[in-house]
């Protein structure tokens, strides 16, 4: 629906929700639906369900995917858009693209919108790149005059000059992405929404478009509005940012809280954690070690203040005999950028089916005020001084509070992680002559 009442806004939404019925259609296909109805008719397995996939949910029971969202996007403006997985992204996303209508509530915007929801969309196999250049204009709404005056401009920022007559069945995704962003960036559309396409292609590109977008807002007056998981992506593009937790807007402002509003929904405040059940990574198939527990020794909470050290337990058990074992304590933000590390040279040794245990004390006093996570590796080198990993898990949270008087608030973005000591004066001199 086209908005006349303000024409400083690109986008307003008003009390949006969007509600789905689970279990009664989604194969795809009439043929895929109709398989998994009489699967569920007969008490058997749906053939067309995801592998790990939930079984026990009730046919027809109502998901509510977004639950009354109201936001106002102004034009020109670059905005984020993050959260959990499931948080409702995508859904906002693919209303605001008229993929798919609100159940209830209603969308108003200024001018035309250019999506891009998945890689390749829009694109056929069979096809050239030069046809699906074509056809996926023409889907996003591009003239075929605008489309030949633009072909040169799309094809060379693609990178696809060699390619483009090659059919796109043997494009590889990031060739994919490419062609698809590159179409999408060159329509000459008022909105432009992305999601996720960051996600595939080489970091050169990666920045390419992300100038690219940039541009479109701060220099065409173009409004942007991108989802990503890239919390670097989302600070470097966007002055404003939402977060959805559970279909809901928890969030609406400045760019680095909101990305500390959305970490804050992933912390776990618990300090104690049993790995019994947890599921090793892939890699991890040698089956040396077993971490079985950590925990924070007398400690009530994760929260730490400013001259305080980290005390740590971790027991674990030897399913083979390690003569010499060391440990890696990682510590990464919330955002998943790698902060620092401590390690224990070859402190450990074992024999199968003992049961070892450690207290550990770790000096994080150099770390600025925040959230962080914490992972646990144990590992053995070699004569050539090559590192095998034998366990890997994620640790503990934890958080940083420093409240020292007369001290400006420490500015992780601009200063970084990390907390220096103040330096040593060595030689000062005034010379007042």
């Amino acid at each position: 629906m086209e908005m006349n009442a303000n024409m400083d806004l690109a986008i307003k939404i008003e009390h949006v929700s969007k509600e789905y019925r689970l279990g009664a259609i989604g194969g795809g296909t009439l043929r895929g639906d109709l398989q998994s109805w009489w699967a569920r008719k007969r008490g058997k397995e749906d053939p067309n369900s995801k592998i790990g996939a939930q079984t026990n949910v009730k046919v027809g029971q109502k998901f509510l995917a977004l639950n009354d969202i109201c936001l106002e996007v102004k034009k020109g403006e670059a905005l984020g858009i993050i959260g959990h997985n499931g948080a409702g992204k995508s859904t906002l996303l693919k209303l605001l693209s008229q993929v798919t209508a609100p159940t209830t509530g209603s969308i108003s915007y200024n001018g035309r919108i250019a999506s891009m929801l998945e890689v390749g969309t829009g694109f056929h196999p069979e096809l050239t790149g030069r046809e699906n250049v074509y056809m996926n204009g023409a889907i996003l709404g591009m003239t075929k005059a605008e489309i030949d005056r633009k072909f040169d401009q799309i094809v060379e920022f693609a990178e696809m000059e060699q390619f483009i007559n090659t059919p796109v069945k043997r494009y590889s995704s990031g060739m994919y992405v490419k062609l698809a962003f590159s179409v999408a960036a060159h329509l000459d559309s008022e909105i432009l929404v992305m999601d996720e396409v960051l996600a595939v292609g080489d970091m050169k590109f990666q920045q390419k478009c992300l100038g690219k977008m940039g541009d479109a807002a701060n220099r065409e007056g173009r409004t942007v509005l991108y989802v990503s998981h890239n919390m670097n992506t989302i600070r470097q593009l966007c002055s404003r940012c939402i977060v959805l937790d559970h279909g809901r807007i928890v969030f609406d402002g400045n760019t680095e809280q909101a990305i500390e509003k959305y970490m804050e929904c992933n912390m776990t405040t618990e300090t104690a954690k049993s790995y019994a059940d947890y599921q090793r990574l892939a890699f991890l198939q040698r089956d040396d070690v077993r971490i079985l527990s950590a925990n924070y020794i007398g400690k009530d909470s994760c929260v730490f203040q400013e001259h305080e050290k980290l005390p740590l337990r971790l027991q674990w058990k030897y399913q083979k005999d390690v003569p010499d074992m060391s440990l890696r304590f990682v510590v990464e933000g919330v955002d998943q950028t790698k902060v620092c590390a401590s390690f224990c040279y070859h402190a450990f040794s074992g024999r199968q089916g003992e049961i070892s245990s450690v207290d550990l004390s770790f000096d994080i006093t150099q770390l600025a005020p925040g959230n962080y996570q914490s992972f646990y590796v144990f590992f053995a080198s070699n004569e050539y001084g090559t590192d095998k990993e034998l366990d890997w898990v994620p640790g503990l949270s934890f958080t940083i509070e420093k409240q020292t008087p007369g001290r400006l608030p420490w500015r992780t973005p601009a200063w970084g992680r990390l907390e220096l000591l103040p330096p040593e004066i060595t030689n000062y001199q005034r010379n007042n002559g």
